[in-house]
């Protein structure tokens, strides 16, 4: 069969609207975390994180679906990420954060009741990212990764907590690395930069930059004290950090696009607040508190666009955009390639 990339895109959302007695999506031999792979290999467990995912996709593609025409496809996603939204906040929330999944069983994962994996950071941080999540238990969920995720001394956002072991629980080969060890209760960078942008996505600029220094991977080899525990190249990223006693705060399979990928978004779009959308940059800088000030240089293909950007009170709300002399009165860059040198002034406050 032929088909457009869109419908494509049309059959794979289609093929994931498959849910389980809660309402979420079924899990099968892995989501995300593929190391999870017999928590729905009967095709019962359900993915609390792939539910968060699956409302963010939805909620995107809506648009995309009415570009195109395909009114009736549009209105599908927009009434099934509505159910996703009620079923996740009816049946994922454990009280003081959302849990990971369910088991083919119905056994919950990543809860308080748990004997292992209490807490996973993945749906934390997608609650937020997703914009499915409800605001206060969104507060309450960050405020749980914070205290059960972040271990300062080690520099490090474990995936989740504690490791799986002895428990009677089986979510599959994750459980066969040592504890603290890649997924299975280390640092998974990945996972790590998403719990930095949920921050960001709160509004919390000091618990964002404060976070990303902890996993800056420079920050693991400043000092011949740092490198000498961290044991890996400290200027590239490394997929996995340990928090296992013998190896705590050593660096794993260094050289990880994927991770590196997500913490250059991280820095750009999240925290220098840079987002370029087709023929302009949209703006929304969430600088710390001892950052007055901020320059950065941003090449448009041919074109050179030097950003200014100043705070004018504690704030960090976007008050005026001026390029080459001219206010933007939509507070957005226009981007145009036209080989030379543009001078942009950004104002928050």
């Amino acid at each position: 069969e032929i088909g457009s990339v869109y419908e494509h895109c049309v059959r794979a959302i289609r093929h994931g609207l498959r849910m389980g007695v809660h309402g979420l999506p079924l899990m099968g031999c892995g989501d995300w975390n593929d190391g999870m792979n017999l928590v729905g290999e009967h095709g019962k467990g359900e993915s609390v994180w792939l539910a968060f995912f699956l409302f963010d996709v939805l909620k995107s593609f809506a648009g995309v679906a009415r570009q195109r025409g395909d009114e009736e496809f549009a209105q599908l996603c927009v009434a099934e990420a509505a159910k996703l939204k009620d079923n996740i906040e009816e049946h994922a929330w454990d009280g003081a954060w959302y849990l990971r999944a369910f088991f083919d069983d119905g056994q919950p994962m990543g809860s308080a009741s748990s004997d292992e994996c209490k807490i996973d950071s993945l749906p934390q941080s997608w609650s937020i990212l997703s914009g499915a999540g409800q605001a206060q238990r969104v507060q309450q969920a960050l405020a749980s990764l914070d205290a059960r995720l972040v271990n300062r001394p080690l520099g490090l956002i474990k995936l989740f907590d504690p490791a799986f072991d002895s428990s009677a629980q089986n979510p599959g080969y994750v459980k066969g690395y040592v504890p603290g060890v890649r997924e299975n209760g280390g640092q998974y960078t990945h996972a790590a930069v998403w719990a930095v942008m949920a921050f960001a996505a709160a509004g919390d600029a000091e618990r964002a930059w404060e976070l990303f220094g902890l996993i800056n991977p420079v920050n693991h080899g400043n000092t011949s004290t740092a490198i000498s525990v961290y044991k890996v190249e400290p200027y590239v990223v490394a997929a996995d950090v340990y928090t296992n006693p013998q190896h705590a705060g050593r660096g794993g399979w260094t050289w990880y696009t994927g991770s590196a990928g997500w913490m250059y978004q991280l820095i750009i779009e999240s925290l220098l607040g840079l987002h370029l959308e087709v023929n302009h940059l949209r703006l929304a800088p969430l600088l710390p508190k001892a950052w007055p000030s901020v320059d950065v240089r941003y090449r448009f293909r041919n074109t050179t666009y030097h950003i200014a950007i100043r705070r004018r009170s504690g704030a960090n709300t976007l008050t005026r955009v001026v390029c080459d002399g001219a206010e933007q009165p939509d507070k957005t860059v226009p981007l145009v390639d036209d080989g030379g040198n543009h001078e942009v002034q950004v104002d928050l406050g």
